[in-house]
C-alpha cells in the first residue's frame, strides 16, 4: 500500500514573542525583547504550508496551544482571577509570565517522536509526546501535545499513543527534532536514527558531553521510545551528537542534519565518531545510502545555525524521481551556504535538484527554521483516512485562516503586552474560533 509523508505543521499563535527563554538557542537569546509581529509568524508559516500542498505533498497543521497557561501560573502560586494571576506574575516574576505566553508549540517537530506503521511489529503508526524537560516553557506542552495528537489520530486500529515519559533529565526528551528515518522509498521499511546529547547511566559506555550548553536528549528516553514503539532493535541506530557543535549552538540534530528517504544531507562534524555512524546505517539499511557530507571548509557550524541550512525540508516530489530543498532566506544571502546548494542543485548526480527559499524570518529569529515547524507521520491510504480530516490543508482552509489571522493577530507584540488583561481576551477569543474552523470541538481548558 502506498504510503505518504504528512507533513503536520505548528500553526503559530498569537502570543509569539521573543524572550530569549532557550538556552543553547542562540538566535533565542539574541533576539530576546525584540519586537515580534505575530501575524507576520503566522502568515509566513500558513504560507510555507501552502507552497508544500501546491507541489502535491500531504500537508496539515496542529493548532497553537492555550496560552496563557493560567494552570501552571496556578500551580507556581499566583492565584486570584486570570486578570490577578497575570498582573502578579508580571511585577514579580515577568520570566514566568513569558512562559507560560509561549507560543513555542509552532516547532511542531518536537512536539512527539513517530513510528511508521511498516517499521512497528503491530503495524500502527506509533506516538510518543516529548516531555521537553530541558526547558520551563516546553515543558508545559507535552500533555496536550498527547491529547491533541489523539484527538487528531484517534482510531486505535491505527494509532497507538503512549504516555509522556517521565519527567525528569535522565528521560529528557525532545522529540522528533533528534530522529531521522531512512528508506527506499515511503512505503518500505525503515532504519530509524535517534540522536542523543548524553548518556545518563553508568556502564554503559561512556559518551562524551558539551561543557557550555545543555545536552537536552538522552539516549535513555530513546531506548525507552524504541521499546515502547515495538521498533525491531536490528532497524535501529543510537548516535551521539558531536558536543563541540552543542555547544556552537547545534541544541537538536536537526539543525545540522537532514534525512529524506535514502539521502542523508549532514554536516561532518554532526555526529562523535561519524564514520561509525555512516557504517552502521549502511549495514543496516536494505537500500543503498546516499550521504551527501557537508565539509565544515565549505560551510561552518557557525554558518549552519546563522541559516539554518540544515533545518531544510528536504522533500521527494510526488511522481518524480528527485527531491527538493525546502530552505529559510537566510540561506540565500549566506555567500558560503548559497554557494554550496548551487554547487550541489547543480550536479546532476544528486537527488536534490531543486531549491526553494521561504521567508520564516519571525520563527527563525526565535531559532526555528522549515524543519523545526512540522512533525513527519508517514500514513498509508487508511490510515490516513482515518485521521481527523479538519486539520488536512486546502486551499479553502488556507483563505479562512487568513482572514482568521487578520483579524486576530497583532502586528506588534513585546513583554509589555502580556500584562494587558485585553490580550488574554484576545487570544482566547481566536482559539475559541480555530477549534470550530477545524472541527476539533472544545479541546482546550477555557473551553470546559
Amino acid at each position: 500500500m502506498k504510503v505518504y509523508e504528512l507533513n503536520i505543521d505548528g500553526l503559530v499563535g498569537s502570543t509569539h514573542h521573543y524572550a530569549g527563554l532557550s538556552e543553547g538557542n542562540i538566535a533565542s537569546t539574541t533576539n530576546a525583547a525584540s519586537i515580534s509581529n505575530p501575524q507576520a509568524a503566522a502568515l509566513q508559516g500558513l504560507d510555507k504550508m501552502r507552497t508544500l500542498h501546491k507541489l502535491g505533498l500531504k500537508q496539515a497543521l496542529m493548532p497553537p496551544q492555550q496560552r496563557p497557561n493560567l494552570q501552571l501560573l496556578h500551580q507556581l502560586g499566583f492565584s486570584g482571577t486570570p486578570i490577578q494571576q497575570i498582573n502578579r506574575a508580571f511585577k514579580s516574576a515577568p520570566e514566568i509570565l513569558s512562559a507560560v505566553y509561549s507560543a513555542s508549540s509552532m516547532w511542531a517537530a518536537n512536539a512527539a517522536t513517530v513510528s511508521a506503521s511498516t517499521d512497528t511489529t503491530d503495524n500502527r503508526v506509533h506516538f510518543t509526546a516529548a516531555n521537553l524537560v530541558s526547558n520551563l516553557h516546553r515543558s508545559q506542552e507535552a500533555e496536550f501535545s498527547r491529547h491533541l495528537l489523539q484527538t487528531i489520530f484517534s482510531d486505535q486500529t491505527y494509532f497507538a499513543h503512549h504516555l509522556v515519559l517521565p519527567r525528569t533529565t535522565t528521560m529528557g526528551d525532545e522529540g522528533a527534532a533528534n530522529h531521522n528515518r531512512f528508506c527506499k522509498d515511503h512505503s518500505s521499511p525503515g532504519v530509524n536514527l535517534f540522536v542523543y546529547g548524553k548518556q545518563v547511566f553508568a556502564g554503559k559506555g561512556s559518551s562524551p558531553t558539551p561543557s557550555k550548553y545543555p545536552a537536552r536528549q538522552t539516549k535513555e528516553s530513546f531506548e525507552a521510545i524504541v521499546r515502547n514503539h515495538l521498533l525491531d532493535p536490528n532497524q535501529v541506530i543510537f548516535a551521539c551528537q558531536n558536543p563541540d557543535a552543542i555547544d556552537q549552538g547545534v541544541f537538536h540534530n536537526d539543525v545540522i542534519s537532514v534525512a529524506n528517504e535514502y539521502v542523508f544531507l549532514v554536516h561532518e562534524l554532526a555526529f562523535h565518531n561519524q564514520a561509525e555512524v555512516y557504517a552502521e546505517l549502511k549495514k543496516k539499511a536494505p537500500f543503498e545510502l546516499r550521504i551527501i557530507e557537508v565539509p565544515e571548509e565549505r560551510v561552518s557550524i557557525k554558518d549552519a545555525v546563522d541559516t539554518y541550512l540544515f533545518n531544510s525540508q528536504l522533500i521527494t516530489l510526488p511522481d518524480k524521481n528527485s527531491m527538493i530543498l525546502i530552505a529559510p532566506m537566510e540561506c540565500q544571502t549566506n555567500y558560503n551556504v548559497k554557494t554550496y546548494i548551487d554547487e550541489m542543485i547543480a550536479d546532476p548526480t544528486n537527488p536534490v535538484s531543486e531549491i526553494r527559499y521561504l521567508d520564516l524570518k519571525q520563527s527563525m529569529k526565535n531559532g526555528g527554521g522549515p524543519a523545526c515547524l512540522r512533525l513527519r507521520i508517514p500514513l498509508n491510504e487508511r490510515e490516513l483516512i482515518s485521521m481527523h480530516s479538519g486539520v488536512l490543508f486546502s486551499n479553502d482552509l488556507f483563505n479562512t485562516l487568513e482572514v482568521w489571522i487578520k483579524k486576530y493577530y497583532r502586528t506588534e507584540l513585546i513583554i509589555n503586552d502580556l500584562a494587558d488583561p485585553h490580550f488574554m481576551n484576545e487570544t482566547l477569543e481566536a482559539l475559541d474560533q480555530l477549534t470550530q474552523i477545524l472541527k476539533l470541538g472544545s479541546i482546550y481548558p477555557f473551553q470546559n
